[in-house]
């Protein structure tokens, strides 16, 4: 049976996360000491015990998130858990593409939450605060929603950010062209245009000067090959080259999550179950939507950690 570790991204964030894991595990716990000392902040302070709008930041979720998944990770593989032999492939959603290039020894833990800091701030301080915005689209296909965009991106920039399957696409770009391309999807038979409480446009062309932020943080940073091959957000393609995989985590900021073709490479290649290793069940909840036939398994509290190493070993 081949397995995939997936990693999720922003918006799984909730206060209170990973404290189970560090009172249970020593080896949680010394993650999210690596992570405070790495950013110079109590950063768990802040993810257990909020306030929840402090979480939120971009700045404070992307390591936050990063940093209890690596700590399930560090758990797990103290039990025995060895990536290298029990897992084909791994991947992760935005942010989580960061957490999995950590689990699999590309970064070190502490340049990982080095980088999301820089990344949560450097998209954020992309856009001025009310000039962007973000819908997500129910209900349509892929192909009616880039018409939706098409037809009021002339001069300005409204695209897919992130197609996350089973009938959910995200929009970005600048806020009156997003609020056009909703009122056009809603026209075009779209069961819902929900415009969502985010900070920036992210995933968009607006994003360039994160872009290029990313683009010089990453050349700074040691980069090793991963232990398996990470499937890229903007490829949907396994890839392994240390080169490569800071490439195309800088054309991420800017280019669409393809995670619907992300699950659905997995099942065309052999997967049958996918680990989200992490905060929440989003991912878990999209595969189940995507494909019914995978299997897919949370692991983000001590019983699913202890689960999970067993069913693996």
């Amino acid at each position: 049976m081949s397995i995939a570790f997936t990693f999720p991204g922003q918006g799984s964030q909730a206060v209170g996360m990973g404290r189970d894991l560090a009172e249970a595990f020593p080896e949680a716990r010394a993650v999210f000491e690596e992570v405070d000392d790495a950013l110079g902040q109590k950063l768990s302070k802040v993810m257990w015990e909020g306030p929840e709008d402090e979480l939120t930041l971009t700045a404070n979720a992307q390591p936050a998130l990063m940093a209890v998944s690596i700590a399930a990770m560090r758990v797990m593989e103290k039990g025995g858990l060895s990536l290298k032999d029990k897992v084909a492939f791994v991947a992760g959603h935005s942010l989580g593409e960061y957490s999995a290039l950590c689990a699999a020894g590309t970064f070190s833990l502490a340049d990982t939450a080095r980088l999301l800091r820089i990344r949560g701030n450097a998209m954020q301080a992309a856009v001025p605060v009310g000039e962007g915005a973000m819908a997500a689209i129910i209900g349509l296909e892929a192909a009616d929603v880039e018409k939706a965009c098409e037809q009021v991106a002339a001069g300005t920039v409204c695209q897919i950010a992130n197609d996350n399957g089973g009938g959910q696409l995200v929009i970005s770009g600048a806020k009156p062209a997003v609020e056009h391309a909703a009122r056009i999807a809603t026209e075009m038979g779209a069961k819902r245009a929900i415009m969502l409480p985010v900070s920036a446009p992210f995933h968009s062309a607006l994003m360039q000067p994160a872009a290029d932020a990313m683009r010089e943080a990453l050349a700074d940073v040691a980069r090793n090959a991963p232990v398996v091959p990470v499937i890229a957000n903007v490829t949907v393609s396994p890839i392994s080259d240390p080169d490569e995989i800071a490439a195309r985590l800088v054309e991420q900021v800017t280019g669409r999550v393809r995670w619907r073709e992300t699950v659905a490479w997995f099942a065309d290649n052999g997967v049958e179950t996918l680990y989200e290793v992490g905060s929440g069940k989003v991912l878990s909840g999209l595969a189940r939507r995507i494909n019914r036939d995978l299997g897919a398994v949370p692991v983000n509290t001590p019983a699913d950690v202890e689960t999970a190493m067993q069913a693996l070993a």
